[in-house]
């Protein structure tokens, strides 16, 4: 089974409710999409920088079910963001500290080039030059899936709108999915998977939706951030499995669901030598 390729951050999050919800988690793309898809039975490799601060990350208990083969370690802190929200989770504000994730485009190209027929998912955030990492996956013939971030969606679509009719799957929530159609034809894409949160989630393909799921009803959810990377992982490990694009959406939006009433992930403690 060929391993899925995660490119993106592993963060320091720092998550703030107006009602006290939130407080300080292990994050970043990479990671969440890389656990789900881990859990849902696909080999998985995040390809990202870890800052001296989370460098032990790969001996963690809890975090040995992914692949940590394709990081890479720089000295200086990783990544970190503190993410606002108002009380029905919507994201308010973010405050970026890029870190040792400024040297992660470098890394992302290199792996590429070692690994040119690999199957890969990016995450289209900042700090990452997007654009340079698509055209690399074009021309290695890569096969690659991809998802973007509210607050830098319109800038990441516009970057990546060359190679968007290359992925195998984009994954958009609802806000990020009329910038998409503002910017390319949608009808053009593959696969969209569309989420909005407890509201569900739609597939489409080449302009004609072909699976939808709408998650259980629950209470106020305990932590939204990640919500849709943990959707989007386990959605791409039942896709690339065989499973058909119903069956994998209402898996990820289960999981999902079960995601935002979970504890949040902590900080594994640095080993003491």
């Amino acid at each position: 089974m060929k391993r899925l390729d995660v490119i993106g951050n592993v963060s320091r999050d720092v998550t703030r409710y107006p009602d006290h919800r939130g407080g300080t988690r292990l994050g970043g793309a990479a990671l969440l999409v890389a656990l789900a898809a881990a859990k849902a039975g696909r080999p998985v490799a995040p390809v990202c920088v870890l800052g001296s601060d989370l460098d032990h990350l790969p001996q963690a208990s809890g975090l040995n079910q992914i692949d940590w083969s394709a990081h890479s370690k720089a000295d200086g802190p990783s990544a970190r963001f503190e993410l606002e929200y108002d009380r029905q989770g919507e994201l308010v504000a973010v405050r970026p500290d890029y870190g040792v994730a400024d040297r992660l485009t470098t890394h992302a190209l290199a792996h590429v080039d070692k690994h040119p027929s690999g199957q890969y998912h990016v995450c289209c955030r900042r700090p990452l030059d997007t654009a340079a990492v698509l055209d690399r996956l074009v021309h290695s013939g890569a096969d690659f899936s991809m998802d973007f971030f509210l607050p830098s969606a319109e800038a990441m679509i516009r970057a990546s709108a060359p190679w968007l009719t290359k992925a195998t799957t984009v994954f958009v929530n609802a806000a990020e999915y009329l910038l998409l159609q503002s910017i390319v034809d949608t009808a053009e894409l593959r696969e969209i998977v569309v989420t909005d949160g407890p509201r569900g989630a739609a597939v489409w393909a080449f302009g004609r939706q072909t699976a939808a799921a709408v998650p259980p009803p629950h209470r106020l959810p305990r932590e939204v951030s990640g919500a849709g990377d943990t959707l989007a992982g386990t959605f791409l490990a039942y896709r690339l499995q065989g499973a058909t694009p119903a069956h994998a959406l209402a898996e990820a939006v289960a999981a999902a669901a079960r995601y935002v009433m979970a504890p949040s992930l902590p900080i594994p403690a640095q080993r003491r030598a």
